[in-house]
């Protein structure tokens, strides 16, 4: 025994000396980290004793409760089949009454109000025609669906065609697979989470609606789940996205209800439509006692921790700070000797503390030579010495402005520069201020450019002011004129008025905006493709003034970056007098036209009037001599005087419509009817077709619109093309069976032109050549040896003049030509397009000169 025990001692005081001379090898540092992992191990072990003592014990309670919560899950979920099974088959019964309608409206009511009092549950039965119409429905007390504004049903518990709601998807599918289906979870008119199931009516293999039951699931959870399990545990049901629609625990307002501990979840069947019956429960025991201990030991263990590793993070934490210090006093430092804008920081006192790199280099001076400097300063000029010290105490008062103040610096060499300096306050660590920094920055070069600038600015100004056209610029947001020239304000004055008038009549306007800035009118759109495009010139003119404008605009971006839109008007007044001149040229050539065609049908005309002048001559003859002979009696007597009246009427009548067509007036545009304008030409051209003996056939179509025109000049038109072919057809000396010309009126509508009128006149005569086609409307141009080439182009006029269109075109059999159409439109609605203001009057000289000419 003695020899065991000096064995044992033998190995202890050799163990102790291996430790004792490894102990001493070791550093200070790591004797003192590796004291503390003995008592690091103990507390390490008594946690993890105790973590496994509370892990076995709550893994225990967990079952328990799992097992629990899992039955009561089952039966809330057996319960909920039960229920829906029971009704599935009740409402099948009633599906069928309804598809071979055993039963009446009233009847599927009363049945449907007995079915809903039974299941609380059930918040509307609805009747549904295969065309998803609500024929008849039964809602819960309270519950009415919405009304969408335009009328339509908003509820999302009918079927609605076409929209993608679960109502709809449900109806597909009971109409497709012929069987009750449940559908997805969604939201009623009145915001309560439902679901639905849809009965086909079936009758003989054909479709004829549903019959729609929509649950609500928080009823349906509250009314067919045990008290006892709801009692135990927490009951909810979650759609197939897993958000909880309905549970039997409700939070309380404003707080949020904590996470459960166990959960168990079940598919709330026969419906196979995404909905979850998850049942969840809480741990009743918490285990106070063992997690106290727990988390002492842990906090013993950390407080251990801390206290042995604190001192080393503490020193290595200080020794970073310093690194950082050392690194970020360098970098500021090198940042401030790389700037170019001169740092001067100075006392409240005015002493100079601080100059960077740049202020020396700037001025010239050195930091020696500035530091610990009082006023007056070195680079102050000698002849601004009172107006920097005065600006010097404006500064140490805190006075400065904030856009800076601009002063004259004279470098050391005795030269001066422009400078502008901005000051702020020092603020210490304790939020007390201790001086004033102030920047400086050299702005020799921008001043120049800026006087350049203002220069260059003068001589766009002298160059805008000489235009003898009226520019001006107005802001798009605020309808505040930018700028004006000389001719502007000559005009208009200086206010915007004047552009606004000369805008709106170009038919281009500035946006209209509010007074609140902070409305962005333009929607946010980009400005910038505005700035690129520009509009067509508009001719305008302003009536106050009696002149005639060439207003052309565009959008371009102002200096402050504003959208503006700018105006240059030009004077057109005497160019538009002059065309004036020419219009009213043209309407003497046209009466012209219509004399010399009147001169041509003089023979005509003579032999017209003959005819009933000589009945006149011989009624009266006859009447004379039967009056003479007394063999007259007073009915013979009456009816000869009537005859002869009639035939003075008719001579009456062709003087007055030669006269009318002849006689030289205004153009006057006037509601007209196309079947009078053709009967009157018709009628006037009648005489010189008759001579040459060519037939006309007339068409007019019926209800046409009417026209507003100047009836005398489309019958001139008329007349002229009706003439032409006459004279195309005698002159070609064509058979009896070619020589005839049809007249047609007729409405038309094409993408160019809109709706129309056209009026075609079509001869059998030989056409005309190819090379002729394109001349025919050149002025002074005919292929008469006789003629004056003014007639078809004064005809072309006339039409384009009432916004119409003229053409010419050969007819042909295969390649033999048959004749020629010349056809014109005129359009329908040219009552609606707004007329330019009249042109001042511009004396007629020739009408002047010839006062008779228009009494003719």
């Amino acid at each position: 025994m003695s020899k065991l025990a000096e064995l044992s001692a033998t190995y202890r005081s050799r163990l102790n000396r291996l430790f004792g001379r490894w102990w001493r090898k070791q550093s200070p540092a790591r004797q003192d980290r590796f004291a503390t992992i003995g008592p690091l191990l103990s507390v390490l072990m008594f946690l993890a004793a105790i973590t496994a003592a509370s892990w076995y014990l709550r893994n225990e309670e967990i079952e328990r409760t799992a097992e629990a919560l899992r039955r009561d899950t089952e039966v809330a979920q057996q319960q909920i089949r039960l229920h829906l099974i029971e009704n599935q088959e009740q409402l099948v019964r009633i599906a069928r009454e309804l598809a071979t309608r055993d039963i009446t409206t009233a009847d599927f009511l009363d049945q449907a109000a007995t079915f809903q009092r039974e299941r609380p549950a059930v918040r509307r039965i609805a009747w549904i025609t295969a065309k998803r119409q609500v024929r008849a429905s039964q809602e819960l007390m309270g519950f009415a669906p919405l009304v969408a504004t335009d009328g339509t049903s908003a509820d999302p518990s009918l079927p609605a065609q076409g929209q993608p709601i679960d109502a709809e998807f449900t109806f597909q599918a009971a109409r497709d697979s012929r069987q009750p289906v449940y559908s997805h979870a969604f939201s009623d008119a009145a915001g309560v989470p439902v679901f639905q199931i849809q009965v086909p009516l079936i009758d003989r293999g054909n479709f004829n609606g549903v019959l729609a039951i929509d649950y609500g699931i928080e009823a349906l959870l509250r009314h067919h789940v045990p008290p006892e399990v709801t009692r135990r545990h927490s009951i909810a049901v979650l759609d197939s996205g897993g958000r909880t629609l309905t549970s039997t625990v409700t939070a309380m307002p404003g707080q949020r209800s904590s996470p459960p501990s166990l959960s168990y979840e079940l598919p709330l069947a026969p419906m196979s439509n995404g909905l979850v019956l998850k049942g969840m429960g809480y741990r009743t025991s918490v285990g106070l006692i063992g997690s106290t201990l727990f988390w002492m030991v842990v906090a013993l263990s950390v407080l251990t921790v801390w206290m042995l590793l604190g001192t080393w993070r503490h020193v290595r934490r200080r020794a970073q700070i310093q690194g950082a210090l050392v690194q970020e006093t360098n970098f500021r430092r090198a940042m401030e000797n790389s700037m170019l804008t001169g740092m001067r920081a100075m006392d409240l006192e005015g002493r100079v503390t601080y100059v960077n790199p740049a202020f020396c280099a700037m001025t010239g001076f050195s930091e020696d030579d500035l530091v610990g400097g009082r006023p007056p300063f070195p680079y102050w000029p000698s002849d601004r010495i009172e107006e920097n010290s005065r600006l010097l105490q404006q500064e140490l008062q805190g006075r400065s402005p904030a856009g800076g103040i601009e002063v004259k610096v004279m470098r050391k060499d005795g030269s001066v520069f422009d400078a502008r300096m901005y000051v702020s306050p020092l603020i210490d660590p304790k939020g007390q201020q201790t001086g004033w920094m102030t920047s400086m920055t050299n702005i020799t070069e921008a001043k120049r450019i800026r006087d350049q600038l203002s220069a260059s600015h003068e001589r766009f100004t002298t160059v805008l002011e000489g235009l003898e056209a009226a520019v001006s610029v107005m802001s798009v947001q605020h309808n505040e004129l930018l700028f004006c020239n000389r001719s502007y304000r000559l005009w208009f004055g200086a206010d915007a008025q004047g552009h606004a008038l000369l805008a709106s009549s170009a038919g281009d306007s500035v946006f209209q905006t509010e007074d609140d800035e902070d409305v962005d009118n333009l929607s946010g759109l980009p400005t910038h493709p505005l700035t690129e495009t520009s509009t067509q010139p508009h001719e305008v003119f302003i009536d106050s003034l009696q002149m005639w404008f060439d207003v052309r605009s565009r959008y371009v971006q102002w200096t402050d970056g504003r959208l503006a839109q700018m105006l240059i008007a030009t004077d057109i007044t005497a160019r538009r007098r002059v065309e004036e001149l020419a219009r009213q040229q043209a309407e003497k050539a046209s009466v012209t036209s219509r004399l010399i065609t009147m001169g041509e049908m003089a023979s005509s005309v003579a032999h017209e009037l003959n005819q009933p002048l000589t009945a006149i001559n011989n009624y009266c003859n006859g009447m004379v001599s039967r009056v003479q002979a007394g063999s007259i009696s007073n009915d013979d007597l009456v009816a000869a005087l009537q005859k002869t009246g009639r035939q003075a009427e008719r001579a009456g009548q062709i003087i007055h419509r030669i006269r009318s067509f002849v006689k030289r007036s205004e153009p006057q545009r006037q509601a007209a009817q196309a079947k009078d304008i053709v009967e009157d030409a018709v009628e006037l051209a009648g005489i010189e077709l008759r001579r040459r003996k060519v037939n006309i056939h007339t068409y007019v179509a019926q209800r046409l619109p009417t026209l507003h025109v100047d009836p005398i000049l489309i019958e001139q038109v008329l007349l002229n093309l009706l003439k032409n072919a006459a004279e195309a057809i005698d002159g070609a000396r064509m058979p009896p069976t070619r020589r005839h010309i049809e007249l047609r009126v007729t409405p038309r509508h094409t993408a160019e032109e809109g709706g129309v009128i056209e009026f075609s006149v079509t001869d059998t005569g030989p056409g005309i050549p190819e090379d002729v086609l394109s001349r025919l409307y050149e002025a002074f141009y005919s292929t008469k040896a006789d003629g004056m080439g003014i007639g078809l182009s004064l005809c072309r006029s006339i039409i384009e003049s009432h916004h119409g269109r003229m053409r010419a075109q050969n007819q042909y059999n295969g390649t033999h030509v048959t004749g020629c159409r010349f056809a014109f439109t005129l359009p329908v609605d040219l009552s609606q397009r707004a007329e330019a203001p009249p042109v001042p009057d511009v004396p007629d000289e020739a009408a002047a000169a010839n006062p008779n000419a228009a009494s003719s």
